[in-house]
């Protein structure tokens, strides 16, 4: 997994590493050429007394020695580079996939996980590149090189490099079989313990309101000791081999002195020779602890390339279709008349209009026998759920909690993908939509008023980026948010921070609203988008928000009766069926599940 996720994205940097290999074989040549012209000036010019000699390889190991920095310079350089561009194409890789994901890929995986994939799996990689680059290319030409001019000195010296690479080789092999589980284990405890600290800041309040903060701390403990303990392992491994090899690497060293000393006293072999003789068995050595340090590195590296691989091969389904062409509504039919209308009503609001057309029935909603169902469960959340929805009209949907409102909303715009049946927008089947066009025809209030770091404005600009500050204000209007934004000291530029900290529900939810009503659209969508609001300012936002939806396909999430008595069609779930819909008078009549919520709500709003 790792090489194939290496030489894919190395593809797209060929010459530079074309150039990295060539620059790390000039500076290992220069490495392999050093200890003969030092035998060379050892024989040929200090025990011969010839000082011309001495200052001629001198001066060539000099120029030898600028070459090779300069070529280590620059395969450094360049494999740095490599290595960062490897890294910033899998982070903008797994950015892209995550958002084309829907909602149940993305929990299959866990959102700390994910963001654990996205920041240590990438920095892995990045820093085994970087190793691959600076020292795997250069082990095997050293090395190897090594053994041909260390067999040149003297063929019977060099069965010592026989007997220890062999050795070598053993220890390596040893210590990365067992690093490979350690590694594995190591990164779902880093996935563990992302969790928990994300759990921990994001709710610290309810932490300290309970006063389970020792708990909360023992659990991090646990969390931080099993990562601990795992960590120690792999590195008493990784720092083992060190001490194995310097063992072997002296063992040789005094082999090769006690039998090369035997040789040269025996005139067999020359000083000189044994001193490059030494010196390549060194290099060999050496060639060989680079090998070892990168592969001891590869187990971790080969996890991070299975986690970060298997989210990239995650196939979105239903997979994204091809852009179509829609053609314009004639002029004067009911649907060119819809849209335009609807279109005026933005433009008089100073609202911006859908990017998408509306399509041949304009925003009209159909359910049609649709099931939804998470991978594994025993029961379905949703079961052959069938309605319409039609232009111009309001759809309520309520039920107790966990009953799926939330989740047929998200059907809408393919967060989540039906199990079974059909759902259509305008009459075109959503799953022959590409996902960023029908995403474009809806506009949404989600359940969690999400706000991000940055300033108001830009929060507000993610539902139209080139919309106006006047724009920005009227849709803050809207929202009935316009007064306490224009009390901030910085007003649209004030701060927010991440999950808007420091505003009030209310504010977040009227932001939220703003932001959803900053263009029109075909379809909105609200999920229990005015519970954070009393009663007076929720109906002052109903009423300017009406002429605006007035035209438009509007399915609302409500827990609270009031805020859907007036709807066109309320729909009753329960344990994710639907149980019951029409008008709050008709289900006053025809439907006990409804007629219970109302009275029960009702009963608890007339208690002083």
């Amino acid at each position: 997994m790792l090489i194939r996720l290496m030489l894919r994205l190395l593809g797209e940097h060929r010459s530079a590493v074309w150039a990295i290999i060539v620059l790390q074989v000039v500076q290992t040549a220069g490495n392999l050429l050093l200890p003969t012209l030092n035998a060379s000036i050892i024989d040929d010019g200090i025990l011969a007394d010839q000082p011309g000699v001495i200052l001629g390889l001198g001066g060539w190991m000099l120029i030898i020695t600028a070459v090779q920095a300069a070529a280590a310079l620059g395969a450094g350089y360049l494999g740095a580079g490599v290595a960062m561009k490897i890294g910033h194409r899998l982070r903008r890789e797994l950015f892209a996939q995550v958002q084309a994901m829907s909602s149940q890929e993305i929990g299959s995986f866990g959102t700390p996980s994910l963001v654990t994939r996205a920041t240590n799996d990438v920095q892995q990689i990045q820093t085994f590149a970087v190793l691959v680059f600076t020292m795997l290319a250069a082990a095997p030409v050293m090395g190897i090189g090594g053994i041909i001019l260390a067999v040149e000195q003297n063929a019977v010296l060099s069965s010592v490099v026989i007997v220890i690479v062999p050795v070598l080789v053993l220890i390596m092999y040893l210590i990365v079989r067992r690093l490979i589980p350690l590694y594995r284990q190591g990164q779902g405890l880093i996935d563990g313990i992302t969790r928990i600290l994300r759990e921990q800041i994001i709710g610290a309040n309810v932490i300290r309101g309970f006063v389970r903060q020792k708990h909360e701390v023992a659990r991090f403990a646990d969390a931080n000791r099993r990562l601990t303990r795992n960590n120690l392992q792999s590195a008493l491994l990784v720092a083992g081999m060190l001490p194995m090899i310097m063992i072997v690497v002296n063992l040789s060293s005094v082999a090769v002195v006690w039998f090369g000393g035997h040789l040269i006293s025996s005139g067999a072999m020359d000083v000189g020779a044994l001193t490059a003789f030494i010196a390549y068995i060194l290099q060999i050595l050496l060639a060989i602890m680079m090998a070892m340090y990168v592969f001891s590195t590869a187990p971790r590296a080969a996890v991070c390339a299975e986690r970060i691989q298997d989210v990239l091969d995650v196939t979105p389904a239903p997979p994204v279709a091809p852009a179509l062409p829609v053609a314009p509504a004639p002029a004067g039919s009911a649907v060119a008349g819809s849209t335009g209308a609807r279109h005026a009503a933005a433009a008089q609001a100073g609202v911006r209009p859908a990017a998408a057309a509306a399509g041949p029935n304009g925003g009209g909603v159909d359910f049609s026998h649709v099931w939804f169902a998470y991978p594994g469960a025993e029961s379905p959340v949703l079961a052959d759920i069938s309605f319409s929805a039609l232009p111009g009209t309001t759809t309520a949907i309520i039920g107790a909690t966990g009953s799926g409102k939330t989740t047929l909303l998200n059907l809408l715009p393919r967060f989540l993908n039906a199990t079974s049946g059909e759902v259509r927008l305008g009459g075109a089947d959503i799953r022959t939509l590409p996902a960023d066009r029908l995403r474009q025809r809806i506009s949404s209030v989600p359940q969690h008023s999400f706000l991000f770091s940055g300033t108001l404005a830009s929060n507000l600009r993610m539902a139209a980026p080139e919309a106006t500050d006047d724009e920005l204000w009227r849709a803050l209007r809207l929202a009935q948010a316009e007064d306490f934004v224009s009390r901030l000291p910085d007003g649209l530029q004030a701060a927010v921070a991440q999950g808007g900290a420091g505003l009030s529900g209310g504010q977040r939810q009227r932001l939220c609203i703003a932001r959803a009503m900053l263009r029109a659209a075909d379809l909105y969508l609200f999920d229990d988008s005015f519970s954070a609001l009393d009663y007076a300012t929720e109906a002052a936002v109903r009423q300017a928000l009406a002429p605006v939806l007035e035209s438009a396909t509007v399915l609302m999430v409500a827990e609270r009766i009031p805020s859907i008595m007036g709807a066109d069609r309320i729909l009753v779930l329960e344990e994710g069926r639907l149980v019951a819909q029409g008008t709050h008078a008709e289900l006053l009549a025809s439907s006990l599940t409804y007629r219970e919520i109302a009275e029960s709500q009702l009963a608890l709003d007339e208690q002083p």
